[in-house]
C-alpha cells in the first residue's frame, strides 16, 4: 500500500541504494501502549486511547469480492500527538517516540504542529508530555511539556538538535515496563500530579 504524507516529497533512492522502510517504526512501543490503555481501560483507571490519523483512500484492488485491498492513500492532514483521554478528571494528551540512539533523542523526530498542539493543550489545564523509549537501553521516559517546551525553543534557536538520556533521567520519569500493563505510565502521571 502507498501511503503519501502531506507537505513531503518522496525521494527516489539511487539505484545502488538499499530501500529503507520505516513504516514500522515505534510499532510495538505503541502496541504496548494500546494494551496499557486496554488494561487501563478495563480495570476503570482510565480511558486514554490511540488517535487515527484521517486518511483518503485513492485506490482500491479488488482481487474477490470479499477481499477488497487498499493499495494507495493519502493522509489528509498531519496528525497532532500520538494519544488522548481521561484520567482522574483531566484531560491526557501525549505523544510516544523511540528512537535507537543510546544517548539522546533527536528532536527532529517531532513536528512543530504536534508541539504547538501540545503546548496548547497544556495551556488549557491538560496533562500534556512526550514518552520517549530507548530502545537499546530499554528504557522509557515522560518527559512534562513544561520542560519539552524549553528543548523545543532551544532547537528553534539553532543551540540544540536532540535532548540527551541523561536529560531525561533528571526532567523526565523512567517508567519501569512490567507485565500488567506493560508500560505502566499512570503511576508516573500520579508523580506529576504531587508536584502540583
Amino acid at each position: 500500500m502507498t501511503v503519501n504524507y502531506p507537505y513531503k516529497r518522496k525521494q527516489a533512492p539511487a539505484s545502488n541504494q538499499k530501500t529503507v522502510d520505516f513504516g514500522k517504526r515505534g510499532m510495538s512501543f505503541e502496541d504496548d501502549l494500546e494494551r496499557s490503555n486496554a488494561f487501563y481501560l478495563a480495570a476503570d483507571r482510565a480511558v486514554i486511547h490511540k488517535k487515527p490519523t484521517p486518511m483518503q483512500i485513492v485506490k482500491v484492488d479488488y482481487p474477490a469480492r470479499s477481499a477488497a485491498k487498499i493499495t494507495e492513500a493519502y493522509f489528509i492532514k498531519p496528525s497532532t500527538t500520538d494519544f488522548n483521554g481521561v484520567y482522574k478528571g483531566r484531560y491526557i494528551d501525549f505523544e510516544a517516540k523511540e528512537t535507537s540512539n543510546k544517548s539522546s533523542f533527536p528532536l527532529d523526530n517531532l513536528h512543530e504542529h504536534q508541539v504547538r498542539h501540545m503546548e496548547k493543550s497544556s495551556q488549557h489545564g491538560g496533562i500534556v508530555f512526550l514518552l520517549v523509549k530507548f530502545s537499546q537501553l530499554n528504557e522509557i521516559y515522560l518527559l512534562p511539556n513544561e520542560k519539552l517546551k524549553i528543548f523545543w525553543l532551544e532547537y528553534k534557536e539553532g543551540n540544540r538538535r536532540s535532548i540527551k538520556k541523561n536529560e531525561f533521567a533528571t526532567h523526565g520519569i523512567l517508567i519501569l515496563e512490567g507485565a500488567y500493563p506493560r508500560v505502566d505510565y499512570l503511576n508516573a502521571i500520579d508523580g506529576l500530579l504531587e508536584k502540583t
